[in-house]
């Protein structure tokens, strides 16, 4: 429990630090109790609903067995598959709620509510379906593709991005463009703005496919990055709260861009409401399983965030640690490596210890994935599957579950803090429009 309290308090302090020392902004100071008001009541509906929810699924069949616990006496314990429903109707329903002042003091942002609205429920029926009917994944592709037409449709922000100064000279030299530069702009929709030397590239309806991009890569990169108890939603919650550091860091600075920041701090703080909730009860030894519901749920919620707060390349940087494991695992992912259906970790009943999880192959294949595979027969045993989990425990070695979950989120941790580091100082990089 003391882990668990430190993953949910931790992540926050930063937010917490910035709105005692900075001074507030008139409309923050207005929005700021519906706001918490959110957030405590999507986390309280969680903790009471959940609960009385989970019988239901086991019910109907809808259940799965950890195994992470195989070889105890837990390892045929039926435990409620999807609970993550239940924490996107409440986030759904405190957003209707929010509606109200929503409409009131940010009323230039509505169809940017609205939209985000209809992509989250379009997901979260996806991900509740997939639960139950287990899609293939050239499904759970194209699905994600289509939720994101909403989000594009209202969408109203920039389309331009800033080339880094040391690449703006293979664009434009001498006030004129380049071979490259010349090349970029028969791309259709891509302008390079000659009067910024090259430094600023609009790419028009290209941005927009690659915000359709970055909306299925968020909504399936968690879901690939999981198979430990409370990791889906460990992950989740402290990429929320550096989302709301960053709205917060903007909002206090008075940007242009406030009132974006604005809309993106009233969806995340009852998001993060409702995975506090739900990380509760998926906490070691979990009592329940988020589901593919939550994996996509969450992850079409921090698409909305980033696209329509006009942070969508930042956002990306609070996702390194999904990005190295989507990298690392392509290989497996597409053949190159065999790949069994469950790749998460094994559990070493006798030492009560994670071990990393193997794929078999003759003696001398994939010499590299065999280092430290802690099987009998070393470098000539199976290949170890390519996932960051697993990579951990090849590096640190066995660890128990709980463990395991927690070094996971500190690499979340400091892998967001170095994102928002690279934003705010290697501005010429990252900086938003």
């Amino acid at each position: 429990m003391l882990l668990l309290l430190s993953t949910l308090i931790l992540p926050l302090l930063p937010c917490i630090y910035v709105l005692v020392t900075y001074p507030l902004t008139p409309k923050l100071h207005l929005l700021l109790p519906p706001l918490l008001l959110s957030f405590v009541l999507s986390f309280v509906l969680s903790i009471l609903l959940i609960p009385r929810i989970k019988h239901y699924p086991l019910k109907a069949g809808l259940f799965g067995k950890d195994l992470g616990k195989r070889g105890t006496k837990n390892e045929n314990v039926k435990v409620p598959e999807s609970l993550g429903l239940v924490s996107g109707v409440v986030f759904l329903t405190i957003l209707l709620l929010l509606l109200i002042p929503f409409s009131k003091f940010l009323p230039e942002r509505l169809p940017d509510l609205n939209s985000s609205l209809i992509s989250i429920t379009f997901m979260v029926l996806l991900g509740f379906t997939d639960d139950v009917l287990d899609w293939p994944w050239r499904y759970k592709v194209l699905l994600p593709t289509l939720a994101t037409l909403p989000l594009l449709v209202a969408y109203d922000g920039p389309t331009s991005i800033l080339i880094p100064g040391f690449l703006r000279s293979f664009l434009m030299s001498e006030n004129q463009l380049t071979t490259i530069g010349e090349l970029v702009t028969h791309i259709p929709t891509v302008v390079v703005d000659t009067e910024a030397a090259g430094a600023i590239v609009n790419l028009g309806l290209l941005y927009l496919v690659y915000m359709s991009f970055l909306s299925v890569f968020t909504t399936n990169c968690i879901n690939i990055y999981a198979g430990i108890n409370g990791l889906e939603a460990g992950q989740s919650y402290v990429i929320g709260c550096f989302v709301l550091l960053h709205n917060l860091l903007e909002i206090s600075n008075n940007s242009l861009s406030t009132p974006h920041h604005f809309f993106s701090a009233v969806i995340i703080l009852p998001f993060l409401g409702v995975t506090a909730g739900l990380l509760k009860f998926n906490w070691y030894p979990s009592s329940v399983f988020v589901g593919d519901t939550y994996c996509y749920f969450a992850g079409m919620t921090l698409a909305c965030v980033g696209i329509h707060g006009h942070f969508s390349k930042t956002l990306l940087l609070f996702f390194l640690p999904q990005i190295a494991n989507f990298l690392w695992s392509v290989p497996q992912i597409f053949k190159f490596v065999p790949c069994p259906r469950h790749r998460l970790p094994r559990f070493d009943s006798k030492r009560g210890v994670m071990l990393p999880s193997n794929f078999d192959c003759g003696k001398g294949e994939y010499r590299l994935l065999k280092w430290r595979s802690h099987h009998e027969d070393g470098k000539d045993g199976p290949g170890v599957n390519m996932t960051v989990i697993n990579l951990t425990l090849q590096l640190l070695g066995p660890m128990g579950e709980e463990q395991l979950t927690v070094i996971l989120l500190l690499l979340q941790f400091a892998c967001c803090s170095l994102g928002l580091l690279l934003r705010y100082n290697v501005g010429s990089i990252f900086v938003e429009e």
